[in-house]
């Protein structure tokens, strides 16, 4: 039997992108930024779906960047926040982002969570998760975000993880919207 193996490549753009030296970008609002400018690059050049996350340290350094690929690498579980989140993992070596809650570091995502993940934000290790567009603004276009708690927000706070929405959500759902102009894939 036939099994493959999963290799997740990242575009590259992206490695042209981070090629130089990043500054920190502290404050939630330049950290969206960020992530928005990958967003629409990732629409730009066709490399995935029109999200993008990535993990911030505490001090606002880029530990690992994030684009949705489900499109381009045919895998439903490629979304933004979760390449980001296995990407900073592998590069601190430990599953446990947070460090047995002796390091503290923020999910930046351009829309809220989808089901998948939301369930795995609690074991990251991520204190905080910060999102643009909101869920309503995502189904708008015609994405199926699946179904979620309605007191998720809450439900992670009970765990010590804040969560700040709708940062920039104006430049996030317009984003959105300019791919489902184009006629991008809805998954």
């Amino acid at each position: 039997m036939y099994i493959p193996e999963l290799n997740i490549t990242l575009p590259g753009w992206l490695h042209e992108m981070l090629s130089g030296e990043l500054q920190q970008l502290p404050g939630d609002e330049a950290q969206m930024r960020f992530v928005i400018s990958l967003a629409e690059e990732n629409i730009r050049q066709a490399s995935g779906g029109p999200f993008a996350a990535a993990v911030f340290d505490s001090s606002g350094n880029l530990l690992a960047p994030g684009l949705n690929l489900v499109t381009s690498l045919r895998c439903s579980i490629l979304h933004a926040e979760m390449i980001a989140l296995a990407l900073a993992q592998r590069r601190l070596g430990s599953h446990d982002l947070s460090d047995d809650g002796r390091v503290h570091h923020t999910l930046v995502t351009s829309a809220e969570p989808c089901a998948m993940c939301l369930g795995a934000i609690p074991w990251s290790g991520v204190s905080r998760v910060v999102f643009g567009a909101l869920d309503a603004d995502v189904r708008e276009i015609g994405f199926d975000e699946g179904t979620k708690p309605d007191l998720w927000k809450e439900a992670l706070a009970t765990r010590g993880i804040e969560v700040r929405g709708e940062v920039l959500r104006s430049e996030a759902a317009r984003l959105l919207q300019a791919y489902s102009e184009k006629g991008g894939p809805l998954y």
